[in-house]
Order: structure tokens, then sequence, then C-alpha cells
């Protein structure tokens, strides 16, 4: 990423482009910004999207060959292809041919490393793989954000923030841009104005729950709970979540007892390094038999409800009051 943002900065670009990862928002920035790099604003003549699977090579190469109208470069970009999954050993030969005036972009969910195609472009242009951002960039990057906006605040503030929010960089901007208009007219930001108009994302407010059982603090447990019931969450998509943190819990658990660090946890647990490092504390108050017999439970519970046995609303206060006594 580092690598693409200085060839932004310098105009210095190569021919072909390869995005791809997990987060979208970061794809969706550089898809956006390479395109303008590449082709003046609202040139529809020299660009060109093919999405999806079941592109025709031989219609891409056809345009690739023509030369741009009135522009230095004509921009191709392909969306989704799966052709870095199959079936994209003809474009790889290809772009050893391609044209000075043309370029390629491709942006895709997934990529096979060893395929021809990604060695082909790596050899003639920039793969860049957008993944998580670990704790330190992100705080840095909302720091950035707010300071655009002559706003100051504090980095326990931004944990503060980035807890509540979650680390989905497309979210988080927009929290952003409510606290900014919250905060008009003042130079900084507070935990005060947070909570006053930040939304808690439902995954952090399980977290919370589930913290708060780990502490035996049964009421703020039932509270978070009731919290959720208001918000019409259902019963069930609430214990649903909860049995998959303590899932989560237990995978960390194990992790950190076979001697893994918070980057292999997060890698390995498909987590976010930031959201890994929460989970790695918090695995700290569970023994792991316990964790597996809260699994259990929750199976049993689920089972009362749709047997009749249990209302579901019930079910779950049962299950928080029981582990959280």
């Amino acid at each position: 990423m580092k690598s693409l943002n200085e060839d932004l900065k310098t105009g210095q670009l190569q021919q072909i482009f390869l995005l791809f990862g997990v987060v979208g928002y970061l794809i969706w920035q550089f898809w956006d910004r390479l395109t303008r790099a590449v082709v003046p604003e609202g040139d529809t003549m020299n660009y060109a999207c093919y999405e999806g699977k079941g592109i025709e090579i031989r219609e891409v190469i056809d345009l690739a060959e023509t030369m741009p109208f009135f522009a230095e470069r004509r921009l191709i970009v392909f969306e989704n292809s799966g052709f870095f999954k199959s079936g994209g050993t003809d474009l790889a030969d290809y772009i050893k041919e391609l044209p000075e005036t043309t370029s390629f972009l491709f942006v895709e969910n997934e990529v096979d490393k060893r395929s021809k195609l990604y060695k082909a472009v790596k050899a003639r242009g920039r793969a860049v793989e957008l993944g998580f951002q670990d704790e330190a960039t992100l705080k840095r990057w909302v720091a950035g954000l707010i300071r655009k906006e002559n706003k100051q605040v504090s980095e326990q503030t931004i944990v503060y923030f980035l807890n509540k929010t979650g680390t989905d960089m497309e979210n988080i901007t927009k929290e952003l841009e409510k606290l900014f208009c919250y905060t008009f007219g003042r130079d900084a930001v507070t935990k005060e104005d947070v909570d006053a108009v930040c939304v808690t994302q439902i995954t952090n407010h399980i977290f919370e729950m589930v913290d708060a059982v780990a502490q035996k603090k049964q009421r703020k447990a039932l509270e978070l709970y009731y919290d959720l019931l208001a918000l019409k969450e259902p019963p069930m998509r609430i214990l649903f979540l909860m049995i998959r943190q303590y899932r989560i819990l237990l995978q960390v658990k194990g992790l950190l007892k076979a001697g893994y660090g918070r980057k292999e946890i997060a890698s390995r647990a498909g987590l976010h390094p930031f959201v890994a490092g929460k989970y790695m504390d918090q695995a700290k108050h569970f023994p792991g038999r316990e964790l597996r017999a809260i699994m259990e439970e929750g199976a049993e519970l689920e089972q009362s409800v749709k047997t009749g046995r249990l209302t579901d609303h019930l079910a779950v206060e049962l299950f928080l009051v029981k582990y959280s006594s």
C-alpha cells in the first residue's frame, strides 16, 4: 500500500494494477484515485469496466489495442472477474504485449498468488493486497481525519471511539461525520461527544455483555441485554452472537496456549488485529472447560426454545444470570 501511495503522489504510475483484500473501503478508495490519475474525470470514451465472470478476453484485447480518444491513456477495469482463480492464462500471455497507451486495473475479491496471471501482473505492474490495518495505523488515520477538521482529540478518546464503532473503515468515516457535525464550532472531540452521537456496533455490544459476564457483573450484563431488546434485536440472534463470541474466545485461547502472538492469532482466527487484542485479554477470564460448557448450554437453550419449553426472552436471561452469578 505504501508503494501505491508513492506512485500516486509522484504520478509515476505502473501500467497494470491489481487491488485485492478484505478491506472494501480501501479498495474503493484506491480504485477511485487510480481512475482519476489515469483518465480525466468524466472521460467515458477511454474508460471501460468489465464486471463478473464470463468476460470475453478477445473483446478486451480488441479494446486494449484501440488508441485512446484524444488522451494519453485508456483504462480498462476488471471487477471480480475470477481470472486469478481460473481462465486467466490468455490474458497473462497478452499482458506481455499490452500497448503503452492502455492500462489495466484488476479489482478482485479472491486471488490465487500461484496463478499465471498474478505472476504476470506482479512482473509488469503493481499487485496490492489491502488487508486489515493494525491498531496504530487505525489510530493515526482517525487522528489525521480529525485534525483535518481543525479539532483536537486525545489518544484515549480515539481508542474509546474505535471500541464503540468497530474497525470497519467505511463505518468509521460515517461516525466521524456525525461527530464533526455535532461538535461544529468547537475545537475538541471528547468521550462525551462519542457517547452522544456514535452508534455502538452490535458486535461491540455483545463483547461488552460477555465482558460483564466474565467479571460477574450480572446487572450490567442484563442491562446491556435489555438495551439490545429495545433496539429490536431478536433474543435468539443475541444468543447466537454471544455463543459465536465464546467460540472465538475458545479458539483464541487455544492459539495463545500454542504460543502465537497477536498478529498470528488475528490471521488464524480471521480477526482484525485491534479486535484480536481485545479477545486475547478477554480470553484470560475464562477457563477453556467453561467456554465449552457455555457453548453446550447455548445449544441446549436453543433446543428448549424451538421445542416450546422456554420463551426466547427467558432463555437468554437464564443464560446471562447463570454465567454472571
